[in-house]
């Protein structure tokens, strides 16, 4: 049963090689997913972070029901450099984490 009231929260994150290859798409990310709620107003951007000691940039949003977030981030493709998505299921009160980094066998690196 889809319950379109329930919300949960993501992260989209950001490798540090993939922002070192790619200097402006840190910004641009910021402003997409800021932007993304007027095309669909089940997504919201709660807070943007920079992890030191993983070097990851980190978006933490909050998504209602069952928001088809790879759909977001392949819209998202169209837009900055060719990148692979990690993901990482969460548990409990942990929500997922899709982390976008440098495509495999690419030749960028910091």
């Amino acid at each position: 049963m889809d319950l379109p009231d329930v919300k949960q929260l993501v992260e989209v994150g950001m490798s540090h090689r993939y922002a070192q290859a790619h200097g402006w798409v840190v910004n641009a990310v910021s402003g997409w997913l800021s932007a993304y709620y007027m095309e669909d107003a089940r997504f919201r951007v709660r807070r943007r972070d920079h992890e030191p000691d993983t070097g990851l940039y980190v978006w933490v949003c909050e998504i209602e029901g069952a928001m088809p977030i790879m759909r977001m981030l392949k819209r998202l493709q169209a837009d900055i450099p060719p990148f692979q998505i990690h993901e990482r299921k969460g548990g409990g009160a942990q929500g997922s984490r899709y982390i976008i980094d440098v495509p495999q066998g690419s030749s960028e690196h910091a």
